[in-house]
């Protein structure tokens, strides 16, 4: 904790947040007096508000306290949100095959928490092996399929791709990455939630989602781009990664991304006939309706970061096995 703020970017960003929850009522009054707020639009951006009175300090806490507080969080996280999946699915009741998604989401948090690259990668393969050899167990083929569809689903979703936040704490630079990554995907949320209600006419998936608008999602993807970009040059100052063409692409990848993982869940949500996934956060349900734009963002960022300057390469490696 006693260098949380040794970046500038990390002392930027928390500020912002923390200002930006002070300043959002006031700015919401000011609109509603105006005229430009409706009672439901109102109610909305409030609801909303209080979410985000619960998300900041979940995001915000565990990242500047330290690098074992970041992915143990991101730990607990995939294991709440495989908790809310499982039992709005009834997977739950599959026990056997239920511990072994939990085990493979403990093992990707503590190969993170080594600093182990190796293992982290293998994991994703060797675990959905062991699954399918797990479903054998009990000698009930009918119904095979759909477990373990649903056991390799949660875990890629919850174990892999969240698990990659988490490895991201190896870097000597993690803070400001992820403070930006993290604020960067909720302002997409609140981007396109804002450009769909002043600019939205054309439904972008009307069966799966049928709030969302191609004018909400295009001007999100326009304003985060922007966002992503401009911080961005201050959290990659000095590396290649600082040059234009690298941060449009890393904001339009965030956006993109983001907005996908929005719609797998809502997906989810549609199939299975229910509103939230639980009931966890005020006004938003429960951790997998708020986080799920975090889905596919970890590891689209994660190896276009890793492949042109690496993840974690001047921290050490293999810290206990």
């Amino acid at each position: 904790m006693s260098g949380a703020f040794e970046h500038p970017a990390t002392i930027g960003i928390s500020v912002f947040l923390v200002a930006l929850l002070a300043v959002a009522p006031v700015i919401f009054e000011v609109l509603n007096r105006m005229g430009k707020l409706t009672r439901e639009l109102r109610r909305e951006l409030y609801a909303r508000y209080f979410s985000w009175l619960v998300l900041v300090p979940l995001m915000l806490v565990p990242v500047l306290a330290g690098r074992l507080f970041t992915i143990f969080a991101v730990g607990l996280l995939g294991l709440f949100a495989y908790r809310e999946f499982a039992r709005a699915t009834g997977f739950f009741r599959n026990r056997l095959l239920s511990a072994a998604v939990v085990l493979g989401i403990v093992l990707i948090t503590l190969a993170s928490a080594d600093h182990w690259y190796g293992f982290f990668m293998a994991l994703s393969s060797l675990t959905v092996c062991a699954l399918v050899i797990v479903a054998l167990i009990g000698d009930q083929p009918k119904g095979y399929l759909q477990r373990v569809a649903l056991a390799v689903f949660a875990f890629a979703l919850f174990g892999v791709c969240l698990g990659h936040f988490g490895y991201f704490a190896n870097d000597k630079n993690y803070r400001p990455l992820l403070l930006l990554i993290l604020l960067c995907v909720e302002l997409n949320d609140v981007f396109a939630f804002c450009c769909g209600k002043f600019f939205g006419r054309r439904k972008l998936a009307p069966n799966t989602s049928p709030g969302k608008t191609w004018g909400g999602a295009i001007g999100a993807f326009v304003l985060t781009t922007a966002l992503f970009a401009g911080i961005g040059w201050f959290v990659f100052a000095g590396t290649v990664l600082a040059a234009p063409v690298h941060l449009v692409t890393m904001g339009a990848l965030l956006s993109f991304t983001g907005q996908l993982g929005d719609l797998v869940i809502s997906s989810v949500k549609r199939d299975l006939g229910v509103k939230d996934m639980g009931v966890v956060i005020p006004g938003h349900g429960g951790l997998l309706d708020r986080f799920d734009s975090l889905l596919f963002v970890g590891p689209a960022l994660f190896h276009y970061i890793g492949y042109f300057v690496g993840v974690g390469l001047h921290q050490p490696a293999r810290l206990w096995f």
